[in-house]
């Protein structure tokens, strides 16, 4: 492997390398979501694939992640899978996923861009590859009207991100210094402060007032909306044709050596999960807020939902040109050396269900396994 790869990080890899540590000590390692949805059951009669009894499969509990909330709602997932049980565990924050990815504990995942760009590359090219897309969008810049009246009024400001170094936290840096104004991206402190804030206290302390504004992923950026918020700026037009990767499908590279039939039906859920979505908009909103449901506990309300919902895209295409884009927004914000990506995609299982259902394919724009 390349040198650049094995030193990815500067100063920041003291932080990235315990931010999966934190996140366990603050919502612990994923958790087990189990379900008595009738979908999900294994059909009398069917057979397991490659003979094994279960795959693990993660994602986060946000609109974001649609796809996998959909795609086990409506029983897609297991219908591909045959007697191979889905087994699910959901998470709140990128690096724990990573985590239990890296353990075994999870195979494939729904995750952000910049945690799976850090796995990788952390790993040295060892640990996952990206075998698909899942969504675009859903990512807004949400201010107090009172205290931000424009995009230059951010200056001075508190605003908050989900966490140093994700795929929000990167964007803002990015576009803090595309203004032309300095913040040290380790303390958040500068001309702007960035408060890095868990996405489930991002609304309380908006509504404390303690952050006048947040740049966050959907259902958060709709409910400081909902607490009085304005949205001032969607991130999706800061991007060509207004598309960037907010979620991707990983899995384990020994998981995609050893059971490529399995990650093939799991794909052929997403594909069909993401068919379904597009076709059918509205009854897909209330499946992803059942299974949100089902999760947590508690379902979203429907000014929160129906924005949140609107703002984002289901697409199959991961969107490898924004991915390499986004690694060079956190170079440029200084948490991460210009990494060597190469490989980190392999879309070939991807391409061949989208072949076989009359879909187009997708490349991986130059980042693909050789």
């Amino acid at each position: 492997m390349p040198a650049t790869r094995s030193t990815y990080l500067r100063r920041g890899i003291a932080v990235f390398a315990a931010l999966p540590l934190l996140t366990l000590a603050a919502c612990g390692y994923g958790s087990d979501s189990k379900s008595t949805n009738s979908k999900e059951k294994v059909a009398a009669g069917s057979s397991k694939i490659e003979g094994l009894a279960s795959v693990k499969i993660g994602y986060f509990g946000n609109l974001t992640h649609a796809t996998a909330l959909v795609g086990r709602e409506q029983g897609l997932f297991q219908k591909e899978l045959g007697a191979t049980k889905a087994d699910y565990a959901t998470f709140n924050a990128g690096p724990s996923e990573i985590e239990a990815l890296n353990s075994g504990s999870i195979d494939i995942g729904w995750i952000g861009p910049s945690p799976a760009i850090n796995g990788y590359t952390k790993s040295d090219g060892k640990s996952l590859k990206i075998i698909g897309g899942s969504a675009s969008g859903g990512v807004k810049l949400v201010v107090n009207p009172k205290k931000i009246k424009s995009l230059k009024d951010v200056k001075g400001k508190k605003i908050a991100t989900p966490q140093l170094g994700n795929t929000q936290d990167v964007a803002f840096l990015n576009w803090i210094a595309d203004q032309g104004w300095k913040v040290d991206a380790q303390s958040g402190k500068g001309d702007v402060t960035v408060v890095r804030t868990d996405n489930k206290i991002t609304p309380d302390a908006f509504k404390a007032g303690s952050i006048d504004g947040a740049w966050v992923p959907e259902p958060t950026a709709s409910k400081l909306v909902a607490e009085g918020g304005k949205t001032l700026l969607d991130e999706s037009s800061l991007w060509p044709d207004k598309k960037f990767v907010i979620t991707n499908i990983i899995v384990s590279q020994k998981f995609l050596k050893a059971h490529p039939k399995v990650v093939e039906a799991v794909l052929k859920g997403s594909v069909a999960a993401n068919k379904w979505i597009n076709a059918n908009p509205t009854e897909a909103k209330a499946a992803a807020n059942k299974q949100l449901e089902a999760d947590s506990g508690k379902a979203l309300p429907a000014n929160v939902l129906d924005p949140a919902w609107s703002s984002i895209q289901f697409t199959n295409d991961p969107l490898a040109s924004t991915l390499n884009t986004e690694a060079a927004h956190a170079v440029k914000a200084g948490l991460l050396e210009k990494p060597d990506l190469k490989g980190i995609y392999d879309l070939t299982i991807l391409n061949k269900v989208l072949k076989a259902d009359g879909d187009s394919t997708v490349d991986a724009a130059g980042l693909g396994t050789s």
